[in-house]
């Protein structure tokens, strides 16, 4: 693989994960907004419906799925096609556990669709954890970016 190529491949996982971590955020914001329609009293329904919330948020939340199942796998590829080596730290054991609790977050979509109110309060619990440990993943995926740049071939 040329040089460059290998070095530029290092910046597709950061800029993929930017991008997830503002869709995530958008996917959050709907399932608040899906939690108000089904909260509402009937006149404000009528209007929140119209949002189609619940829907966008189902939606969104597939494609941050498969997002984040790519991009993980993508950024340990990238790590071996130009090392040789994973390096097993914080940064990949945190990424590999935010890839299973966006996947058990998901898998209780049927369970929410019936109305169990318990799956709905631990999609949400496995959500928020996913989120908080994005920042951290989003300041120390910095620190690892920022020792590549120095390290950039001359």
């Amino acid at each position: 693989m040329p040089e460059a190529l290998a070095y530029n491949l290092n910046f597709l996982h950061p800029l993929l994960m930017l991008a997830l971590l503002a869709l995530s955020s958008y996917g959050m914001l709907l399932g608040i907004k899906a939690k108000k329609t089904r909260t509402a009293d009937p006149e404000t329904r009528k209007q929140l419906i119209k949002g189609q919330f619940a829907k966008r948020h189902f939606q969104i939340g597939s494609l941050i799925l498969a997002i984040t199942v790519l991009g993980t796998f993508g950024g340990m590829a990238v790590t071996y096609l130009n090392n040789g080596k994973l390096f097993v730290g914080p940064h990949l054991l945190v990424g590999i556990g935010m890839t299973c609790l966006i996947a058990l977050a998901v898998s209780l979509t049927s369970l929410m669709q019936q109305g169990n109110l318990i799956a709905r309060k631990v999609h949400v619990g496995l959500n928020m954890a996913m989120m908080t440990l994005f920042l951290w993943q989003a300041v120390s995926g910095f620190q690892i970016l920022n020792k590549i740049w120095e390290n950039r071939p001359a």
